[in-house]
């Protein structure tokens, strides 16, 4: 009603204004009035109020059976009747496991298989007779981004296709206050090695360097005074700004 009132008053002018002059007139108006209603109410073809269903469940992608084991691989490693060599462990950066009784074993690049053998072989040399171990993998990185050293909530992030080196540490809730931001490392397998390059986030993110492209199974390391030893050892191998390059 209001609009149809607007209208009327302005069909007034028709007796002031030519037809030809106030057609153009009368169509801005009309336009005008349209918009307006349109920003007044929600619009738009979705629904609204709408209770929308679960979406897909997501699917499970199981890991080759050849697939090799990466740093930062979590690894369940089972050893009959010995509760205090059963557990989860970690590889390293380096790519070694550290078990009680046998210390550091080689374990990147080896399939669960091949690092099973290896560990019966070891505990059956000095400390157990006929050995029965298992050897699974917990969690791969080879499916996400894992973003390690000095940030506030290490982790491992999935990832669909590439992302930014700026993306995977804010995943990670940004940098600590102890951080090195000059000095922020990504480790990638390519050709089946380990390469390396560090960057510097603060030239990044004030445009003066690109922000690095990463992808599934790439390990980011903040540089901090509060990380690890073996850390800082391998990021003080690392040029700033280096291009990636075999470890």
């Amino acid at each position: 009603m209001e609009i149809a009132r607007t209208f009327a008053r302005y069909f007034v002018l028709a007796d002031l204004i030519p037809a030809p002059k106030l057609l153009p007139f009368v169509f801005a108006i009309a336009a005008g009035l349209l918009l307006a209603g349109c920003t007044e109410g929600r619009g738009g073809p979705l629904p609204y109020d709408f209770a929308m269903p679960a979406p897909d469940a997501p699917s499970v992608v199981p890991l080759e059976n050849d697939y090799r084991i990466a740093p930062l691989d979590k690894l369940a490693i089972k050893v009959l009747k010995m509760d205090d060599l059963t557990g989860e462990y970690n590889v390293d950066l380096a790519g070694n496991i550290s078990l009680p009784l046998i210390g550091e074993v080689k374990a990147v690049n080896r399939t669960t298989a091949q690092l099973d053998s290896e560990l019966t072989s070891k505990l059956g040399e000095k400390y157990l007779e006929n050995p029965d171990v298992s050897v699974g993998i917990k969690e791969s990185t080879s499916r996400v981004v894992t973003v390690d050293g000095a940030v506030r909530e290490p982790g491992a992030f999935p990832t669909i296709g590439p992302t930014s080196l700026m993306r995977a540490v804010a995943s990670a809730k940004g940098i600590t206050e102890d951080a090195n931001p000059h000095r922020v490392a990504v480790f990638r397998t390519v050709n089946g090695q380990r390469q390396g390059a560090a960057f510097d986030l603060v030239a990044i993110r004030r445009g003066q360097s690109p922000d690095p492209q990463l992808y599934a199974g790439d390990i980011v390391v903040v540089d901090g005074s509060s990380i690890r030893q073996a850390y800082k050892q391998i990021l003080g191998s690392l040029p700033l700004l280096a291009i990636f390059g075999p470890l």
